[in-house]
């Protein structure tokens, strides 16, 4: 019997995506670069089926047609080289899925080039991490709809599944499905680092233990808060430490790793001048963590405020950090679907953003209560500018707004590092000026550089003799 789809790559999320396809009822061919992974694998799945093979050749013809090979390989270089070693033994109508974390425009060059091979190829992003990935991810397919149709019966069964719909949508063409995947990890950023300045204002300014604080948060996601970063962050606040007996959250190295994406969200949005400043922030930040040893040193030199000896009223901060912290969340969200929307416009992709918002409900490492608002907002105005305009979010952050006012002016007072909470409320402010400074940057750009200006009262562009 031949096997119904092939996984390349049997790194931890290729594993768990091979065994989950399995436990679903496919036949797996799996196959990696260096067979001790693929023994592994081998060992692990006793009585499920899973095909081992240490060929390419073999692995191939081992499939039924047209073939559906599923890639969980390392971006970048890695990729174009196992698909050089795929192509000789393809034929037309078989597809290739790329499910990792690739560059939206190699994803695009990818397709182009197998086109004309009549290869399909989809860029598929995966969002839920080693559990997810066994469990049931977030899945973000983009390519032709009709390769992404044949691949669909295998890809909405894997995926997580919620009120009995799979989180699972064509998003669109070509790089389309990876660049969705590529602003919904900027996205994460921005809500992690989000989450970590709330934890430092409850610890540092308001002084509460650790275990208070994993209570605060797990009463958190009983509401509106309600997501998967909030509950991690209640049970992580909670473990302790084998060897010291101290929260375990006291003994790591405060440096912040990053894979790239968050900074491809970045660099796309700079390049097509979208504002996603909280989530470019929260990259910052981590560049920043980076910097321990310098950081160690500079603490040593560099002084802040002093403190003004005002102790504050404990439950009524707590609850100021916890809208400031909604509409910190709400302020990131709409960034990111704004690039969505943005990008999609440019490249004529026509990004389903009510699908979006309800697939990131479950599997995906940013799913939280609040996507199902997001989708109804995007399902009754699919042109929507800009998520904090609609009413259900506008009243939101009338409401909260002084929170996240006062929260930032303590803290900032007070000397912590707020970057994404100070964003967000910049952010904020920004987009409701409907007059703004930049008449005097403009100003400033004719008088030294003639760059020329624009008029409230007339049409047409000007230049002044400013000297």
């Amino acid at each position: 019997m031949l096997n119904t789809i092939g996984v390349i790559g049997l790194g931890v999320m290729g594993r768990n995506i091979a065994l989950n396809m399995a436990s679903k009822g496919e036949q797996v061919a799996v196959y990696n670069y260096t067979r001790d992974l693929t023994d592994q694998l081998v060992q692990k799945s006793s009585g499920q089926a899973i095909h081992p093979y240490y060929e390419i050749q073999d692995f191939v013809q081992s499939l039924e047609t047209p073939r559906k090979i599923f890639l969980m390989v390392t971006a970048g270089g890695p990729i174009d080289s196992v698909i050089r070693s795929l192509v000789p033994y393809l034929e037309a109508g078989d597809f290739i899925m790329d499910g990792g974390n690739s560059h939206y425009e190699d994803t695009a060059r990818r397709y182009e080039e197998l086109k004309q091979k009549e290869i399909g190829y989809l860029g598929v992003g995966i969002s839920g991490g080693e559990t997810g990935a066994l469990t049931g991810p977030s899945i973000m397919p983009g390519g032709d709809k009709d390769i992404y149709e044949k691949a669909a019966p295998i890809l909405t069964k894997i995926a997580a599944q919620v009120d009995n719909e799979p989180c699972c949508t064509y998003i669109g063409p070509k790089g389309a499905g990876h660049f969705v995947k590529m602003v919904h990890n900027g996205i994460e950023y921005a809500d992690m680092q989000l989450i970590a300045e709330a934890y430092t204002f409850l610890r540092e300014k308001l002084a509460l233990p650790v275990e208070e604080i994993a209570d605060i948060f797990e009463s958190w996601n009983q509401g509106e808060l309600k997501s998967y970063l909030i509950e991690i962050t209640a049970e992580i606040l909670r473990k302790k430490d084998d060897h010291t007996g101290l929260p375990l959250i006291d003994v790591i190295l405060d440096k912040a790793g990053q894979k790239g994406t968050g900074k491809w969200t970045s660099l796309q949005a700079i390049d097509n001048g979208i504002p996603v400043s909280i989530i470019t922030e929260s990259l910052f930040a981590r560049y920043l963590s980076a910097l321990k040893e310098e950081r160690v040193k500079a603490g040593t030199i560099l002084t802040g405020p002093e403190w003004n000896g005002q102790e504050l009223d404990k439950k009524e901060w707590t609850e100021y950090v916890r809208q400031a912290l909604y509409m910190g969340k709400v302020c990131a969200y709409a960034q990111g679907f704004t690039q969505y929307k943005m990008t999609s416009e440019q490249y004529g992709w026509d990004l389903p953003l009510k699908e979006i918002a309800l697939i990131f409900r479950g599997g995906c490492i940013i799913r939280a209560e609040f996507l199902n608002v997001i989708s109804e907002i995007y399902g009754e105005q699919p042109d929507l500018a800009n998520l904090l305009i609609a009413p259900y979010f506008t009243e939101k952050v009338k409401e909260y707004q002084m929170s996240l006012r006062k929260i930032v002016c303590e803290g900032i007072a007070s000397g912590i590092s707020f970057p994404c909470l100070s964003a967000s409320l910049t952010y904020y402010d920004s987009y409701r000026t409907s007059i703004s400074n930049a008449n005097l940057l403009q100003a400033q750009r004719d008088y030294f550089g003639a760059h020329t200006y624009e008029r409230l009262d007339m049409d047409g562009v000007f230049h002044n003799d400013w000297q």
